[in-house]
């Protein structure tokens, strides 16, 4: 098994202690540091280069966006997840059009919070439900497109957070061709980026969509 090294960009200690005590208790999950400015996270994940780093949205907007562009720059690998007490439709959105891979609250559940890291750090994206929720009316307010069986598919694997050369191998298809539909599925949805046609997804269960017997399995490796 291999191991999860997670980082925290966060400024309230006893938050830090109480994260610390949570992946102690784990054999899969490592903590590696927490700091308390931008600038010292950078510094944490040239480092480290963790797995995912939490970032503390108390920072502010504006700081907290910058952080996850700039973190992604810094450590490619590195998976940025915000994370807060509180936090709005806009500002969850923001985060994931910038690079946030998760969008979590700080009072879930400890069990919750090391799954969010988990499936962040597999390279997939991770909303809690309630936040989710938040984006029903940005939904609603597309048109349903009409997508063909292959478009579909290509909706389902991103909902899964795969990228453009998993999806192409899975469907025995180019990255070329992925490339070409996702433009026709952004075409035809309105959605601007992966994030938001992941959400779009979510919305449309589209994560349900059944493939063919040899995609699925090889979904179930690649995903």
């Amino acid at each position: 098994m291999s191991t999860i090294t997670i980082a925290a960009c966060e400024s309230q200690p006893i938050v830090v202690e109480g994260l610390r005590r949570s992946l102690e208790g784990t054999k899969d999950l490592q903590f590696v540091g927490a700091v308390a400015t931008a600038k010292a996270a950078l510094e944490l994940v040239d480092q480290h280069k963790p797995s995912v780093c939490l970032i503390d949205k108390a920072f502010g907007n504006k700081a907290v966006f910058q952080l996850i562009t700039d973190m992604k720059e810094h450590s490619p690998k590195t998976e940025p997840i915000l994370w807060a007490a509180e936090i709005s439709e806009i500002e969850s959105f923001r985060a994931l059009q910038v690079g946030s891979r998760g969008i979590l609250k700080k009072t879930l559940p400890v069990a919750t919070i090391l799954d969010c890291l988990r499936t962040v750090a597999r390279g997939n994206i991770w909303i809690e439900n309630s936040i989710s929720d938040q984006f029903v009316g940005f939904i609603n307010r597309r048109n349903t497109p009409h997508l063909t069986a292959r478009e579909e598919e290509i909706v389902a694997l991103v909902t899964r957070g795969m990228k453009n050369k998993q999806i192409a191998d899975t469907l025995c298809i180019t990255t070329g061709t992925v490339k070409v539909h996702l433009m026709h599925i952004f075409e035809k949805t309105g959605v601007k980026d992966r994030f938001e046609l992941a959400m779009y997804g979510q919305r449309m269960d589209a994560g349900s969509i059944d493939l063919p017997e040899n995609q699925a399995l090889a979904a179930g490796f690649k995903g």
